[in-house]
């Protein structure tokens, strides 16, 4: 058998965190295509695609910064994971978003999908969670 969650959520080598975060020097358009240009190397599709900006303005009359959340989804990924706990879709698809802070400064973060399985008592989700951690790790790394 695996390793379970608790085993894959190593704190020495992942300190408490639910996300990973990378700043890019770019466009924010720009930064968009690139990650999802890395996500569809690392096997993930674009489900969803929300546009807080236009979101919050719409629904609120507020001003806010770039912010979109990207719903990735890999597709033999999602299948293990709703195959071993049904309920899990409740926590897919894995989000990655992209803010932009500044001009030219814009952040990707994706969710530690090891730190939200967490909360699932499932030890058959560990091995999934932790091969899901490795590809999103490499997106945002890579970028």
């Amino acid at each position: 058998m695996g390793r379970t969650l608790r085993q894959w959520f190593d704190k020495a080598a992942y300190p408490m965190s639910y996300h990973f975060s990378k700043i890019l020097s770019s466009d924010f358009n720009a930064a968009i295509a690139k990650v999802t240009e890395a996500l569809k190397q690392e096997g993930f599709g674009i489900l969803t695609e929300i546009d807080m900006q236009a979101a919050l303005k719409n629904k609120l009359g507020v001003d806010f910064r770039r912010y979109t959340i990207l719903g990735a989804c890999n597709p033999p990924f999602a299948h293990q994971a709703v195959t071993a706990e049904p309920h899990i879709g409740t926590m897919l698809p894995c989000n990655v978003i992209v803010q932009e802070h500044a001009p030219g400064q814009v952040e990707v973060s994706a969710v530690d999908p090891v730190a939200s399985m967490m909360a699932v008592k499932n030890d058959r989700l560990g091995a999934i969670a932790g091969d899901v951690r490795a590809k999103l790790k490499r997106v945002v790394e890579g970028l």
